[in-house]
């Protein structure tokens, strides 16, 4: 018997463009090449060691997600900070996520909290950038939510997530040096998780619209100093 044709493919390294084009998301999203930073695609290439045509095709990808503008002949500048836009991101996010969390916090086991409490503790950490952080802090929320979310809400939620991601990691970054930002960060996740201990649905939703508006004033202020 012949054997059936394979559904999927193997997968395959990632393209040297795929490659570029991680390096230069890292690299923005941390703030190493700074909002407005100009840059040729040659000195792309060269910093990176290979050749100007997975450059231009990492830069494309960067230019949909909003991350860099292209520049007419060789060249692109790394898109500007727009407060504007951060706030529009949150002002999202505070139309959103107390509803899903209504819903979520009755969903939600003892288990799951105590292991998430267990989580925020690490934010509190001084030695963890909020760069070390990022990603356990987007899960921690993720968790607190998913439950009553549907793939709906899941989509549009992480776009508003990655959307702020730079603004994030930008302005919450210009704040580690401060242990008591550390401290501070900590106390606001475990007293969310206080919050959906209760499981009463209009508490849940003031404390994350709370937790919310917060994090963009403080964010918003880091970014302007």
């Amino acid at each position: 018997m012949e054997r059936a044709t394979a559904a999927v493919r193997p997968i395959e390294s990632r393209s040297v463009a795929d490659q570029v084009m991680s390096e230069l998301r890292r690299s923005i999203l941390a703030g190493d090449l700074a909002p407005g930073r100009e840059f040729s695609l040659r000195e792309v290439a060269e910093m990176l060691q290979v050749s100007i045509i997975p450059v231009r095709e990492a830069l494309r990808s960067l230019e949909s997600q909003g991350l860099v503008h292209m520049r007419p002949g060789r060249s692109a500048v790394v898109a500007p900070l727009d407060l504007d836009e951060l706030r529009g991101i949150y002002r999202l996010r505070r139309r959103l996520e107390p509803e899903i969390a209504q819903r979520s916090c009755r969903l939600l086991s003892d288990a799951d909290l105590d292991r998430l409490r267990h989580d925020a503790t690490e934010f509190g950490d001084e030695h963890r950038t909020i760069h070390e952080i990022y990603e356990a802090h987007h899960a921690f929320h993720l968790a607190l939510l998913s439950p009553a979310a549907t793939a709906w809400d899941l989509r549009i939620l992480i776009t508003l997530w990655r959307a702020a991601e730079r603004y994030i990691r930008i302005g919450f970054g210009r704040l580690d040096p401060d242990p008591d930002e550390h401290w501070r960060r900590e106390q606001a996740h475990q007293e969310l998780l206080d919050a959906f201990r209760q499981r009463d649905p209009e508490v849940v939703a003031a404390a994350v619209h709370q937790h919310l508006a917060h994090n963009e004033q403080i964010a918003l202020l880091a970014l302007r100093s």
